[in-house]
């Protein structure tokens, strides 16, 4: 809920209800409950990729003009990647239009290949789209820094893709 502060004027009559709304409601704005949205997921070149019977959520919390996020991609028996021969750059989509001209890498990534192995990258925020991160860079050794339908692993049913980060909004 947080918005722009009341400009308040000189012999203005402050009443219980412009003081709740004004201060009280905007700093439990900060302590509320996250609002959720649904991401979406493309590739950068190729076809893109279907969600079928997996899930893909998200929840942010926005501040002002920044932005807090958690996603997670389930994949599901009908869900498929998309083509590009392995190298489409996933993209996924951001709660909030993001400013321009920003380049914070601080979307951390982490990809569990049916609870057995664990992977950590990180991504950097593209302002196409409406706004989305992509390139995730894999600390895997041979993953050739971008992750995708066949890096860091094939993905199969019930494997999950989470990210999380922070980013300043446009508004």
């Amino acid at each position: 809920m947080t918005t722009t502060p009341r400009t308040w004027v000189v012999g203005e009559v402050v009443s219980a209800a412009l003081l709740n709304q004004e201060i009280r409601d905007q700093f439990n704005s900060f302590f509320g409950a996250w609002s959720t949205y649904t991401p979406g997921w493309f590739a950068e070149t190729g076809t893109n990729p279907t969600l079928g019977n997996g899930t893909l959520t998200g929840r942010y919390l926005k501040v002002g003009r920044t932005v807090d996020w958690v996603m997670q991609l389930t994949w599901g028996s009908t869900t498929a990647a998309g083509s590009g021969g392995g190298s489409e750059n996933w993209m996924f989509g951001l709660p909030a239009a993001p400013a321009a001209g920003f380049t914070q890498r601080i979307v951390n990534v982490d990809a569990y290949d049916n609870g057995a192995l664990h992977y950590s990258g990180n991504a950097v925020y593209a302002t196409t789209n409406g706004g989305v991160f992509r390139t995730i860079v894999s600390n895997r050794a041979d993953a050739n820094g971008i992750w995708d339908s066949t890096l860091p692993f094939v993905y199969n049913a019930g494997d999950i893709l989470y990210a999380s980060g922070r980013y300043e909004a446009v508004s």
